[in-house]
């Protein structure tokens, strides 16, 4: 059986593109995959370990073409050249009517970190693998924006 969740690998045999985490979004994060080992074990282990494999950096060092929680992020399809554009947000802040992205998604767990540039593989509901491409970073929401 195969699960939907992002493997970030460009090609097999590939190493995954290299994600950044602020240190500020770091606990948070944790506490949230680790709420989740019940519900959904396979997307919180996926988290874990991109958290675990992450370089988490102060947050007025965090680069600004680097997907964190609050951040617009423009990605491309590969294969049909669509573009989506999204913002990485906690759970209670996710609506996807406004295209406000859990970080509790496996999107947004694939997304979590990545560079502008930074391409990934994904498996859609259908069972088709796909090559997404971060596109642009875009600065992220005020602190307190509930995006009303």
């Amino acid at each position: 059986m195969t699960i939907p969740m992002t493997d970030p690998v460009k090609k097999p045999g590939a190493k995954a593109p290299k994600i950044v985490i602020n240190e500020d979004d770091l606990d948070h994060i944790e506490a949230l995959a680790e709420g989740a080992m019940q519900r959904n074990p396979a997307l919180a282990d996926r988290l874990l370990v991109e958290l675990g494999r992450a370089r988490i950096v102060k947050a007025d060092k965090m680069p600004g073409n680097v997907v964190s929680i609050g951040n617009r992020v423009t990605y491309r399809d590969e294969r049909t050249g669509q573009e989506k554009t999204v913002t990485l947000v906690y759970p209670e802040k996710a609506d996807i009517s406004r295209q406000r992205v859990s970080v509790m998604t496996p999107i947004g767990v694939a997304l979590l970190g990545l560079a502008e540039g930074a391409e990934f593989q994904w498996d859609t509901r259908d069972d088709q693998n796909r090559l997404l491409t971060v596109v642009r970073v875009e600065a992220a929401l005020p602190a307190g924006d509930e995006g009303d």
